[in-house]
C-alpha cells in the first residue's frame, strides 16, 4: 500500500506545482473527492430508484433521486439519467437506444474539433456500427452552417450528434436544431466541455433546440468522472417512451450497476454549481481564455478560428513546429497542455500540428487576467526557444527523434528556469 500512497502523493505534488491547462481537466472540490472515496463504493444498485435488483438501496435511492432532480433543475430538462460511467458510454447509450446499426449519423470531424464518439470512422463504435457522415470547418476553422445543412439534406442522417472537444467558438444550437428538424433527425447535443459554462450562464444552452443532451461531469463542471444523459422534451420527438428507451439502453443495455460513489460526487458537484461563486468562476474561465488568446495572438501565434469564445484555445503550429515538440517542452517548463490536430491538417493524430490549452483549472485556482498575461509570456518564450526542433517528415524517424528530444530538454536551462517561475506562481494559488 505504501507504493500506491507514494505515487498518489507524487501526483498531488505534480498537480500543485504545475499549471493544469488541458481544457478537459479541472480540480474537484474536497466534497466531491470525499463522496467518490466514500463507503458508497461498496454497494451494488442495479436498476433505478425504487426499482432495484438488490436490497439495501434506500439511501442510494435518495442520493440518485436528488442528483436527478438537481440535474433537471439546473439544465431545465424533463428527465435525467445520472448512471453513465463516462461521456463515451453515454453517447453509445443514446445511439443504442434510438437508432439501429447501419443507420446514418452525422457529426463534426475529430480533426475539426469534434469527438471520437460523434462518428469518427473505422476505429470507434460510432463509426463501425453506423454509417457516419462527417462535416468539417472552413480554412479558418469555423463551421460553415450552410455546408452542414447541405450535407444533412443530401445524406439525411437519422441522428445528428453535435459537440466539441477542440472548437473554441460558440455553437449555434438554434441553427443545428433547424437543420435536424428539417430532415426529421434526432439532435443530440454533447455539451461535455461546456456544461459548467452553460450552468454559469456564459455559454448558450442547447436545451430549447436539441432532443437529447449528454455531458460528462468533470471538465468545466468540476465533478467526478461520470456522465449524464438528459431528455429535453423538445418538439416532434416529445414522447415519454424516449425516456424509457434511454434508461433501458443504459441499464441493462450497456451497463451493470451504477457507481454510487460517483453519483454522490455528481450530486455534490451539481449543488456547488448552483451558487453565485460557481457562476463567477464560469465567467472568469471565459475572461481568462480570451485574455490568454489575445496575448498569444499578439505574440505572433496562429490561433484556430482566430481566438476563442469559450474555455479553450487551439494553436496551429504549422509550418515550423509540431504539437509533440511544443507540448513536451511546455510540460518540462511546468505548463501542461496537449498536442492536438488542427482543421485540414495532414499530420497523423499521434504527431499533430497543434496544441490545445484552456483555462478551467487555472481559474479554479483563482488566477485571473493578469496571471494569464504572465502565462502567455512563458508559452511564447518556450515556443521561441525550441523553434529549430523540427519533427522529421519520415514516419519511421519520428519516434527516435522524440526520444532524443526528451533527453535534450531534460536539463534545459531555460525550461528549468520557467518551471521554477511557474512553481512560484502556483504557490500563490493553491489547489483546492
Amino acid at each position: 500500500m505504501s507504493k500506491v500512497s507514494d505515487l498518489i502523493k507524487a501526483e498531488e505534488k505534480r498537480q500543485e506545482e504545475t499549471l493544469m491547462m488541458i481544457p478537459s481537466e479541472n480540480y474537484a472540490s474536497k466534497a466531491v473527492r470525499e463522496a467518490v472515496g466514500s463507503v458508497l463504493i461498496n454497494k451494488y444498485s442495479e436498476g433505478y430508484p425504487g426499482r432495484r435488483y438488490y436490497q439495501g438501496n434506500k439511501i442510494v435511492d435518495e442520493i440518485e433521486g436528488l442528483a436527478i432532480e438537481k440535474a433537471k433543475a439546473l439544465f431545465g430538462v424533463e428527465h435525467a439519467n445520472v448512471q453513465p460511467y463516462s461521456g463515451s458510454p453515454a453517447n453509445a447509450e443514446v445511439l443504442f437506444g434510438l437508432i439501429e446499426p447501419g443507420d446514418v449519423i452525422m457529426g463534426l470531424k475529430l480533426s475539426s474539433g469534434g469527438h471520437l464518439t460523434h462518428g469518427h470512422p473505422e476505429i470507434t463504435f460510432s463509426g463501425k456500427f453506423f454509417r457516419s457522415v462527417q462535416f468539417g470547418t472552413k480554412d479558418d476553422g469555423v463551421i460553415d452552417y450552410d455546408e452542414v445543412e447541405k450535407l444533412a439534406t443530401e445524406e439525411k442522417p437519422k441522428l445528428m450528434i453535435v459537440g466539441t472537444t477542440a472548437y473554441p467558438q460558440i455553437l449555434d444550437w438554434e441553427r443545428f436544431g433547424k437543420i435536424a428538424d428539417g430532415i426529421g433527425a434526432w439532435l443530440i447535443a454533447d455539451i461535455s466541455h461546456v456544461s459548467g459554462l452553460i450552468i454559469g450562464g456564459v455559454y448558450p444552452t442547447p436545451v430549447p433546440f436539441a432532443h437529447i443532451v449528454t455531458t460528462t461531469t468533470h471538465k468545466t463542471l468540476r465533478g467526478p468522472r461520470g456522465a449524464i444523459i438528459m431528455i429535453t422534451g423538445k418538439g416532434i420527438k416529445k414522447d415519454i417512451e424516449v425516456m424509457a428507451k434511454i434508461d433501458r439502453a443504459v441499464f441493462p443495455g450497456l451497463q451493470g450497476g451504477p457507481h454510487n460513489n460517483t453519483t454522490a460526487g455528481i450530486l455534490a458537484a451539481l449543488i456547488e454549481a448552483d451558487t453565485p461563486e460557481f457562476r463567477q468562476y464560469a465567467g472568469q474561465v471565459v475572461k481568462n481564455a480570451k485574455s490568454l488568446a489575445a496575448e498569444l495572438k499578439k505574440g505572433g501565434l496562429k490561433l484556430v478560428t482566430g481566438g476563442t469564445e469559450s474555455h479553450l484555445i487551439v494553436i496551429d503550429l504549422r509550418p515550423d513546429l509540431s504539437g509533440n515538440v511544443v507540448a513536451e517542452s511546455l510540460e518540462k517548463a511546468g505548463i501542461v497542455v496537449n498536442r492536438n490536430s488542427v482543421p485540414n491538417g495532414s499530420s497523423p493524430p499521434f504527431y499533430p500540428s497543434g496544441i490545445r490549452l484552456g483555462t478551467p483549472g487555472v481559474t479554479t485556482r483563482g488566477m485571473k487576467e493578469s496571471e494569464m498575461r504572465i502565462v502567455a509570456g512563458w508559452i511564447l518564450k518556450v515556443i521561441d526557444h525550441i523553434k529549430g526542433e523540427k519533427l522529421p517528415v519520415e514516419k519511421e524517424k519520428r519516434g527516435e527523434f522524440m526520444k532524443n528530444f526528451r533527453a535534450r530538454i531534460e536539463n534545459d536551462d531555460l525550461l528549468n528556469e520557467v518551471a521554477l517561475e511557474v512553481k512560484d506562481l502556483c504557490k500563490k494559488f493553491p489547489t483546492p
